[in-house]
């Protein structure tokens, strides 16, 4: 039985983080050291700070990353890559070129004879009015099709730069801290959506840059996953036990 991995909120390419390329080596060889023991690896979102498809075109670098995706999946490591609010505009290179499986909804499915609801997190239960207009602009397809008129010399530039000024002022203001069962809005969406659906085992999120291992019930479990900025963190499943680990050059640590 193959372990079961999950990570998210990368942000490879962002402009506003001076350590990009040793990020992305860091995030490369530690894909090449589950490699042998992976039988799933669940990328849930904002894995790109900036991702946009043309027909025929797509954001330079990333090349490692890319090359190590597609190693893992020729391998037949089934690579589940869930887009985020940064990286929505993925719609088939990375499933043609790479062979990974691309999910813009949640995910409800069942591993190890364990159930488990998946998602970038950013739409569920957020109460910022902004943040809403802005996730709807950026899924609205007319939007979509008229920011493709732009010349990718330019809609890239300006994507780039956008997602460098997110980062940035959240770098000033700091990601708020866990905020309790009452106040954090993925874990009362959780209570609510579970309400509904008993038989989930696990809930695992991205998207607040935090780490959040909660038991809600003696079933239900909500998990949110960290970054790869920071705080390299993941979720391992081992079909028995789920732990929240930190990679350290090489090496794992609960």
């Amino acid at each position: 039985m193959k372990n079961i991995y999950f990570l998210s909120d990368a942000h490879l390419g962002s402009w506003g983080i001076p350590h990009g390329r040793t990020q992305e080596r860091r995030l490369v060889r530690f894909l090449d050291s589950i490699k042998e023991k992976a039988g799933a690896i669940y990328l849930l979102g904002d894995i790109f700070d900036f991702w946009y498809e043309y027909k025929y075109v797509v954001p330079r670098g990333y090349t490692r990353f890319l090359g190590k995706l597609s190693e893992l999946t020729d391998m037949g490591v089934e690579i589940h890559f869930f887009t985020g609010n940064h990286d929505i505009w993925a719609y088939n290179y990375l499933e043609r070129e790479c062979g990974v499986i691309l999910h813009k909804q949640p995910l409800t499915t069942e591993i190890y004879g364990k159930v488990f609801f998946m998602a970038h997190g950013d739409g569920l239960g957020d109460p910022s009015k902004k943040f809403k207009l802005l996730r709807w602009v950026f899924h609205n397809s007319f939007c979509q099709v008229a920011f493709s008129t732009i010349h990718p010399r330019w809609s890239i530039w300006m994507g780039q730069t956008w997602a460098k000024h997110s980062y940035l002022k959240h770098k000033e203001t700091g990601i708020p801290p866990y905020m309790g069962e009452n106040k954090e809005f993925l874990v009362r969406y959780t209570r609510q959506y579970m309400q509904m659906h008993p038989n989930i085992d696990y809930y695992m999120y991205g998207h607040r840059h935090i780490e959040l291992d909660l038991q809600l019930t003696k079933k239900a479990r909500v998990m949110i996953l960290g970054d790869w900025i920071n705080q390299f963190t993941y979720a391992v499943f081992d079909g028995e036990h789920m732990f929240l680990e930190e990679f350290i050059e090489g090496e794992s640590r609960p």
